[in-house]
């Protein structure tokens, strides 16, 4: 048999290398150091921003798109890790962490951006190119070719159990909490559907940024005359700048003279300085000052009156921090490391005491939004003796006829009304002060005597207060 000629072996195509796409790399750098390291977001991408404009590889446009990959990827990791799992053969834990973040940015685009579809795919698809190689692009494309056949609410109503059924794990799948988060603050809201289906959707929002103006260091009239800034909703010294606006931009903020607070925190401050109190106003505490925004602005409340604010912060860098923020306070103040249940002070020193407990952060999900899917709930029962001892020493330092504040950054029962209810039982000698009227222009704070905050109806985190005045 005579041998058969081979038939030319057609040209194939050249080999392209990936483009680099400077923006999404450097969101996918952020997620991979949120993952691997616990980092927090909002630490890891200022300076990841600000290494790529020294760079000159960014402008304004390209941050702002940066920051909403990479915010909304994490505010939307549930929603987006169940619509993944509806397109890949394979558990969702079996599909490598780096691969799972090009795809979580990559339906993020699709479904929650106007970027068009076909641009969403390629751009992901080179971005997989660059970061995990060509054989792994492969299966990122067609992923999001599976993703991209529906829009959002198509894929809510395709992977998310309906309401009737499971009530929270729908709400968990739609708003991308976690169920046991959902329940909690179900449970801390009360009332029905409306209410939590609003604050889930709140959480997943970008927050304003918020500046505050230290009193008798900078005024809000000061703060109003910078480009994008309008006024606070509630608190007389808070400023918000619309999107695009840069604090570090403002002079009063470099100079330190005002800083960024949000006004929640704002309004916790105020209203344990206008609590009216049975005797002298002259010595002011706060026992867990770091890293140092609320310790600035009762300093400088205390020094309109002349009173003197004592800093205490167990962690000497944090402390350093409370130190920086109070630089400059018109009045007379000291800042200390020390653990404020191991008081570094004599029993009944203080007219106003202020504690910020360590909490789960649930109220700052906003800003946080990673903390959502790192806290369990067993991390309550950790927080819970530091917040009981810390309430306990708090009622300690304050004199008879002065007044403790008891602030969270979380709206969990476990960690508010439990921790001041189980406390106060073993000291009869308070009583709960209404915290209400002290904020007379901020309307549903609860049904009293302490107020709760919320990000849907105050635009605010959602801060915890009770105010105890000590009687005997």
């Amino acid at each position: 048999m005579s041998e058969q000629p081979r038939r030319p072996r057609k040209p194939g195509k050249p080999y392209r290398r990936p483009q680099k796409d400077p923006v999404r790399i450097l969101a996918f750098e952020a997620l991979r150091a949120v993952d691997e390291r616990d980092a927090y977001a909002n630490l890891v991408l200022p300076p990841l921003l600000r290494k790529a404009r020294e760079a000159g590889d960014f402008d304004a446009r390209d941050a702002a798109l940066a920051t909403e990959l990479v915010y909304g990827t994490l505010r939307r990791q549930g929603t987006y890790d169940a619509i993944i799992a509806d397109c890949v053969d394979r558990p969702l834990r079996e599909v490598d962490p780096p691969v799972l973040d090009v795809l979580s940015l990559g339906v993020h685009q699709l479904l929650g951006t106007r970027i068009p579809s076909h641009a969403a795919v390629s751009a992901s698809v080179e971005l997989a190119r660059v970061v995990l190689g060509d054989g792994r692009a492969k299966f990122v494309n067609a992923v999001l070719r599976k993703v991209a056949r529906d829009d959002l609410d198509g894929w809510l109503e395709r992977v998310a159990p309906p309401y009737d059924e499971d009530p929270e794990d729908h709400l968990a799948v739609v708003h991308s909490h976690p169920r046991w988060v959902v329940s909690a603050l179900w449970d801390s809201l009360g009332g029905g559907r409306t209410g939590i289906e609003e604050l889930l959707a709140a959480d997943n929002e970008r927050p304003e940024v918020t500046l505050v103006a230290r009193p008798g260091r900078a005024t809000r009239e000061e703060l109003l005359g910078e480009e994008a800034a309008v006024p606070g909703r509630w608190s007389p010294y808070a400023v918000r700048l619309s999107e695009g606006g840069e604090p570090g931009a403002v002079e009063a903020v470099r100079e330190g003279r005002a800083g960024v607070q949000d006004e929640g925190s704002q309004l916790v401050a105020l209203a344990l300085a206008n609590a009216p109190l049975d005797g002298p106003d002259r010595r002011w505490l706060d026992g867990c000052a770091g890293p140092g925004g609320k310790a600035a602005l009762l300093g400088a409340l205390a020094a309109e009156r002349g009173a003197f604010l004592l800093a205490s912060e167990k962690q000497p860098h944090r402390a350093g921090l409370v130190a920086r923020a109070l630089d400059g306070n018109p009045g007379p103040y000291q800042v200390i490391a020390a653990d404020a249940t191991r008081p570094a002070w004599r029993p009944g020193s203080f007219d106003r005491v202020l504690v910020d407990v360590p909490c789960t952060g649930l109220g700052a999900l906003r800003r946080r939004p990673e903390a959502r899917w790192r806290r369990r709930p067993e991390d309550l029962d950790g927080f819970a003796p530091l917040q009981r001892g810390l309430l306990r020493s708090a009622l300690e330092a304050v004199r008879v006829g002065g007044v403790v504040a008891y602030a969270t950054c979380s709206p969990h029962l476990a960690e508010t009304r439990a921790v001041v209810a189980d406390v106060l039982k073993q000291h009869p000698d308070t009583d709960l002060v209404d915290a209400r009227p002290l904020l007379p222009d901020v309307p549903a704070l609860g049904e009293g005597p302490d107020l709760q905050l919320w990000p849907h109806l105050h635009g605010t985190d959602a801060m915890y207060l009770a105010l105890i005045r000590r009687t005997a």
